[in-house]
């Protein structure tokens, strides 16, 4: 039955969400604007080799008594966030910010879908990529082949990334598992950095936004993730992260001057709208169920 739950909602947790979404575009503009000096995969290097030194230094796991299933299934985690974020910023490259983020989004959007085992799920995932069609009938700036492929491959990372999530949640508590998976996706991209960036990647001021996007990006989204939801439902936490493509559309428009018009708009709008229905389908079916999951990308 129905309730005003949402009603009561705290503004402040929900603020703390939109913070950290802001946050995590705002790191990825700045990473656009490396991308110059060291290209996608150098990048990537460097965000996620901060991002593993801090969530190391702050869950600070338990190496020995790992039986050696979980290495493997915390391996393939790791591999997975790493090509996610390789993937990504090889999208980003060569189209916008927007259009990225929200071809993505329909990585987690298809997995709710198949979840809900119902027909009238498919309605949304149908609202979505519709939405997606209008972002390219629209022309996004740099909407070429290659990066919308790279775009979908972060998508379908994105949904592994969140199977893999769950499964190595259910052998390390806390952030453990998670902190060692993002330095084995560190060690798995450090090769094509290296290869794409060279000593470039030492250089004090590189290493200094580097640092700032790790931290944009990783530490303080979910920082503030987490202290959002000691007071929000699972639900209302997916429903709020469904609105990604349009944070990070406004994030491209105010540091990157990536303009879009009214189709672009549309599109974006419709994908939003697709998430947040298969949210609330999911919510309706189990009330506690986190369907859309935060991608540290």
């Amino acid at each position: 039955m129905p309730t005003t739950a949402t009603a009561r909602v705290p503004l402040g947790a929900v603020g703390f969400v939109i913070i950290g979404l802001a946050c995590q575009e705002v790191g990825a503009s700045i990473a656009v604007l490396l991308f110059p000096q060291v290209g996608p995969a150098g990048m990537v290097t460097l965000r996620l080799v901060f991002s593993a030194a801090i969530l190391l230094a702050v869950a600070r796991p338990r190496l020995r008594g790992i039986p050696g299933r979980s290495w493997v299934i915390i391996t393939v985690f790791g591999l997975v966030l790493g090509s996610m974020n390789l993937l990504f910023y090889e999208a980003i490259s060569r189209i916008d910010l927007g259009a990225a983020v929200t071809i993505e989004v329909l990585g987690p959007l298809v997995l709710s879908v198949i979840v809900a085992r119902r027909a009238i799920a498919w309605l949304w995932a149908v609202l979505a990529f519709a939405g997606v069609a209008l972002l390219g009938s629209g022309g996004f700036h740099d909407l070429d082949l290659v990066g919308v492929l790279f775009a979908l491959g972060a998508a379908v990372t994105w949904a592994l990334y969140i199977l893999s999530s769950r499964r190595t949640g259910e052998i390390i508590e806390g952030l453990g598992g998670l902190a060692i998976a993002m330095a084995i996706g560190a060690l798995a991209v450090l090769p094509f950095g290296i290869a794409q960036a060279g000593a470039t990647l030492l250089h004090p001021a590189v290493l200094g936004l580097g640092a700032a996007v790790a931290l944009l990006s990783s530490a303080i989204p979910y920082a503030l993730e987490l202290i959002a939801l000691r007071r929000i439902s699972a639900a209302t936490f997916s429903v709020l992260m469904a609105t990604s493509p349009g944070i990070a559309t406004l994030a491209g428009f105010l540091i990157l001057q990536q303009h879009i018009g009214w189709l672009e708009a549309g599109g974006i709008a419709l994908v939003i709208c697709a998430s947040i229905g298969a949210v609330r389908m999911r919510e309706r079916r189990e009330p506690e169920a986190a369907v859309i999951e935060e991608a540290p990308a």
